[in-house]
């Protein structure tokens, strides 16, 4: 079957479309003939070597298709079924194994394409504003990056639960689409000093959390963006990875700061059914929009990754097998 494998790290030309013997699902397995891959920042922090592994790989983190085959011992899905996943190395590809317990079900009013936009930044999103820091209304909060794909996603769970939502982007472009997905107000980054001006639209107060996808250029500020007790939750490193923490900057407002993960909130069948069925729910009631950015055939995922990387995008970048 056709993948793209990683041989070496380094940048989007590492990528290589190639012929790889197709694996047969194991116990607890099944085999998913892929329609729709997502592409995201751990694709490109894997290229990298920032999370290193085993070489060669087959890049990818996130799809949607059609069960092939099943292993022994699986039950909840059949041949035939329409499902998705995220977290499972190996998307990049025309087929993928994937434990079951990762695997859903998908509802016939979600098809392919909006599945694998929608599972590893969405179940982010769930996560980050339900468990990391359960967000209130009235709240307020700062996204990051919100013209992206998980920005977008949590400018509408945010507002869907009734916080105030401040998003931060770097062009008027993707401004007007921030404030489309329901922000209620948009900074430039680019264009002046973000703490300062939430300091200032908060009466001083500051923000209860920031989510920062961005990292080593923006985190100082996030912190200093943020009430006494309040939370920077880094969700990224898209500037690169953060310096050590100086408890001082911490402990001057009583601040939190920490640096969740995806696979530790999603860790049972049960978790993971639990935050699926309710994005679900939401893009139902089109609480959760999703925004494609555009869709390339698997053999561009090289541009895929440059388009991601230079923050070009706005919204999800797909790849189709």
């Amino acid at each position: 079957m056709r993948a793209i494998t990683v041989h070496q790290y380094g940048g989007p030309d590492v990528l290589t479309e190639e012929d790889i013997q197709e694996r047969q699902p194991g116990p607890g397995e099944a085999l998913v003939r892929l329609e729709a891959v997502g592409v995201n920042f751990i694709d490109i922090y894997q290229r990298r070597g920032f999370y290193p592994g085993s070489l060669p790989f087959v890049a990818g983190n996130e799809g949607a298709g059609l069960i092939e085959a099943v292993g022994p011992g699986v039950s909840g899905v059949v041949p035939g079924d329409r499902v998705a996943y995220a977290m499972v190395p190996g998307a990049y590809a025309e087929c993928a194994v994937v434990p079951a317990s990762r695997i859903v079900r998908l509802p016939e009013d979600i098809d392919a394409p909006t599945a694998a936009a929608l599972m590893l930044q969405g179940l982010t999103a769930h996560y980050l504003t339900r468990s990391v820091f359960p967000l209130k209304p009235d709240d307020t909060m700062v996204v990051h990056a919100a013209a992206g794909g998980l920005g977008l996603l949590l400018v509408q769970v945010g507002k869907r639960i009734g916080a105030t939502v401040i998003g931060l982007t770097s062009t008027l472009e993707k401004a007007r689409v921030v404030e489309n997905a329901g922000a209620d107000v948009v900074l430039l980054s680019t264009r002046l000093d973000f703490d300062a001006e939430v300091r200032r639209l908060t009466g001083g107060r500051g923000a209860e959390v920031v989510y920062d996808s961005v990292g080593k250029d923006t985190f100082r500020r996030s912190l200093d963006c943020l009430r006494p007790r309040g939370y920077l939750v880094l969700v990224g490193q898209a500037s690169g990875p953060v310096p050590q923490i100086e408890i001082p900057l911490l402990a001057k407002r009583s601040l939190f700061f920490t640096r969740p993960g995806l696979a530790h909130y999603i860790a049972t069948h049960d978790e993971v059914m639990a935050r699926a069925s309710e994005l679900f729910d939401w893009h139902r009631v089109g609480a959760l929009r999703v925004r494609i950015d555009r869709t390339l055939p698997l053999s561009q995922a090289a541009d895929a990754h440059r388009r991601l990387e230079s923050r070009e995008s706005a919204g999800k970048i797909l790849l189709v097998p």
